[in-house]
């Protein structure tokens, strides 16, 4: 027969066998993970150590877990959870693949015994090897043009055929099916299978998608999987992975890993996914959606229908009643008529009558313009008759002066034409006289 009996150490029990048998110690899992766990505390009470980041997480109460891997190529890795107050006080955005330095303590988390590194302060200490690796060659494909925004391709609206490169166990299958099916069952989905992690994943991938291009089935492609650290994505790292999404003549949507999970896949394609799902929706509008909007549409036709058969109906009844009453239009026009005459035969008259006033004060015009023209004329000839008067020679005959003419009756101007014996006529104020030279002296000169 055994008996018990409660030991001092916690979760520790001493199984007592009868007389003449040796006691048994049996552990509680608890006892045993405390005991393990206040081991590593004295003996890893503070320690240092050096690694790359890898699946490197914020959780929404701000602590943040991640694995840290050994940088010398050994197969080490230790889980490591870093609390909201230490993360907070942080001068760097931590990523996956970054070379860093923590202090802190080893502990083992107790309810499921695992072991893991409570961080208590975290410091760069450079880029890890594969993170500078995946730098340096964005650094060159970018200066390619391989990621340049202008090269890529809008995505068909309403595409038919949606072809999908990704391992045929992988979980982004099943996920990108389950979202299609729920979105839009009438689309056909081909997967080429390929490799989504290991050496051979680049080649896979890369025949794959020459296959889908080679066969031109789809209207667009997806390239996915699931997440990951950066070694499992490593292979959408790969040049030839990037150049073969380039060289697509269908339209690429990249949807590797979660939603902080960044490739150089991703930067190549048309259209980058956060996760595998949201790729599918981006390519797939949702059939309810779809059909809202056609029945919204549709309902606007007919909205559109029925107010221009309302419209022409209003326009054919106004017509009816036009063309059911002649008679009534005939007489609105004859009285539209006769009012149209009256109103030619007003402004005839109005118009005549300006014209008439105008005419007689042109005529008023005229005759005043007339007369003051006859004055100024007269008062012209009256002025000049005086001049002329004033130097007519018989004026200064009736003076007592006379002139001389000769025979033929032309004035006689001077002496030395003059002879004796000589007729000529001398021209008084009330007559002639015939006069004979009997001689001539000429001047003698001044």
């Amino acid at each position: 027969m055994w008996s018990s009996r409660a030991a001092p150490v916690l979760g520790l029990r001493v199984i007592e066998p009868a007389a003449g048998v040796a006691p048994r110690l049996v552990w509680s899992v608890a006892g045993l993970v405390h005991a393990v766990s206040d081991a590593l505390a004295s003996r890893f009470a503070v320690c240092t150590v050096r690694g790359e980041l890898s699946a490197f997480s914020r959780a929404s109460s701000g602590h943040c877990y991640f694995c840290l891997k050994d940088t010398d190529g050994e197969a080490a890795l230790i889980r490591c959870a870093m609390f909201k107050r230490t993360a907070s006080m942080l001068d760097f955005a931590p990523r996956d693949g970054q070379l860093v330095e923590l202090r802190g303590r080893l502990a083992l988390y107790e309810p499921r015994g695992e072991l893991q590194f409570i961080v208590e302060s975290m410091r760069p200490a450079g880029a890890g090897a594969l993170f500078e690796q995946f730098l340096r060659l964005k650094a060159k494909l970018e200066a390619e043009g391989l990621f340049d925004a202008q090269r890529k391709r809008a995505l068909p609206r309403h595409p038919r055929r949606v072809g999908v490169v990704t391992s045929l166990g992988a979980a982004a299958l099943h996920d990108v099916l389950t979202a299609l099916q729920r979105r839009a069952r009438h689309i056909e989905v081909i997967v080429y299978p390929s490799l989504v992690q290991g050496a051979d994943a680049p080649d896979t991938i890369v025949a794959a998608l020459q296959r889908a291009n080679q066969r031109a089935e789809a209207d667009v492609l997806i390239v996915c999987r699931g997440g990951g650290s950066l070694e499992d994505l490593w292979s959408f790292n790969d040049e030839r992975v990037v150049r073969a999404i380039v060289g697509s003549s269908i339209p690429v949507v990249c949807g590797v890993g979660h939603e902080t999970d960044v490739s150089l896949a991703d930067f190549a394609a048309d259209m980058r996914a956060p996760t595998p799902t949201a790729a599918a929706e981006l390519i797939a509008l949702a059939t309810d959606e779809c059909l809202a909007a056609l029945g919204a549409l549709g309902a606007r036709l007919q909205r559109r229908v029925r107010h221009l058969l309302d419209l022409q109906a209003q326009r054919l009844d106004a017509s009816a009643l036009r063309l059911a009453r002649p008679t009534r239009l005939v007489q609105r026009q004859g009285h539209m008529l006769a009012m149209l005459s009256q109103r030619l035969a007003a402004a005839t008259r109005r118009v005549i009558e300006r014209r008439g006033h105008r005419l007689d004060e042109h005529g008023r015009q005229l005759q005043r313009a007339s007369d003051n023209a006859r004055t100024q004329r007269g008062s012209r000839l009256d002025l000049l008759a005086a001049r002329l008067q004033a130097v007519d020679p018989r004026q200064v005959l009736t003076r007592g002066y006379a002139w001389l003419e000769d025979a033929q009756g032309a004035p006689v101007q001077s002496a030395a034409r003059l002879a004796p014996g000589q007729a000529l006529q001398a021209v008084l104020a009330d007559g002639r006289a015939r006069v004979t030279v009997d001689e001539v002296t000429p001047s003698s000169p001044a």
